[in-house]
């Protein structure tokens, strides 16, 4: 079965509707005119037995066999059309069995007067959603503030966003390069109006790229005097905190103090641990929230220049004693 989407079943619900409506305005119409001409007032009036007196309750003609047809037709037409509306509005609420790929998984969070989505590998975007051409893509819709409805009018989407609620609905958009207004359904605050983004459907290839790009990092480390660590002298370990996913330097590339980390599968919290050989400086250990892309510089501490500090410090204070000591020897 071919996939349809969601323009495809309501384009395909409004044109039956148009066109069943159409008929049916044409012969209700062309009927009425002919018994209006048929019947028209003449003033060599014609015996008909088949129209009523005064009084009488109508039976359509023949016994009835017209009336109880005409609205035998019209059941049969209302209740045929109930019943494939309704299959078509099931296919839009569940249609994952005539997929035939994966969607892409997308969470929506409408949250002062913005729009925030997060793909499945934890990468985060505000008011710009990218999206591949022609591939379903499901959406999981909630508020964070009050309510809200995510709206794409050009792809019939349409999904409340509630906070504590979460609406689930889907899309495909068919061309590649198009891009649709997001917009709020919901009266929400003074700024209703600008909450306003976009979808950006892309090619497959270039949705992929896309997505994998946003996932990098480029650790610098420097000296105190801003020159670049050498590659080698260190270890460092990138460990997420709630995944089974760890890179160290041999999953990043090394360039001029710069080590970067391209092939991140899954954003989200990460802890950042580096050690160095011998101890020459400071250990470094900080979290990150990897959510797109990320450039971190540290400046390394010696550790023996803290000790050179402290010894400096008590040298100065033994001075200013013995200064002290010399002025009071000299008063007496």
């Amino acid at each position: 079965m071919e996939v349809q989407t969601r323009v495809d079943v309501f384009e395909s619900i409004f044109q039956v509707f148009l066109a069943l409506g159409t008929l049916v305005g044409v012969v209700v119409i062309a009927y009425t005119m002919y018994n209006a001409y048929k019947y028209r007032d003449t003033d060599d009036a014609e015996t008909d037995d088949s129209l009523p007196t005064l009084g009488e309750l109508p039976t359509g003609g023949k016994g009835g066999k017209k009336l109880f047809l005409s609205f035998g037709i019209s059941a049969i037409i209302v209740i045929s059309l109930v019943v494939w509306t309704y299959a078509m509005l099931l296919y839009v609420e569940n249609p994952e069995d005539d997929f035939d790929e994966d969607p892409i998984e997308i969470d929506v969070e409408g949250d002062n007067f913005a729009w925030y989505y997060e793909y499945e590998n934890g990468v985060e975007a505000t008011n710009t959603m990218n999206v591949p051409a022609d591939h379903p893509v499901a959406i999981e819709v909630t508020g964070g503030d009050v309510w809200h409805t995510f709206g794409v009018t050009d792809l019939r989407v349409k999904a409340d966003a509630i906070p504590g609620e979460y609406d689930e609905t889907w899309f495909i958009a068919e061309e590649a390069g198009e891009e649709h207004e997001v917009e709020c359904f919901e009266l929400c605050g003074d700024q209703h109006s600008d909450m306003v983004g976009s979808v950006q459907v892309m090619e497959e290839d270039e949705f992929d790229d896309w997505l994998d790009d946003q996932l990098n990092v480029d650790i610098t480390l420097e000296t105190e005097d801003e020159e670049p660590v050498e590659e080698g002298t260190y270890e460092i370990t990138l460990e997420h905190q709630e995944e089974d996913f760890v890179y160290d330097e041999d999953d990043g590339e090394y360039d001029n103090g710069t080590i970067t980390f391209e092939d991140i599968e899954q954003g989200g919290e990460y802890e950042l641990t580096i050690e160095f050989e011998d101890d020459e400086y400071e250990p470094i250990e900080d979290s990150i929230n990897l959510n797109g892309p990320e450039n971190i510089s540290e400046t390394l501490e010696d550790p023996d220049a803290e000790d050179d500090d402290a010894d400096d410090e008590e040298d100065e204070e033994a001075d200013d004693e013995a200064d002290d000591d010399d002025e009071d020897g000299g008063e007496n």
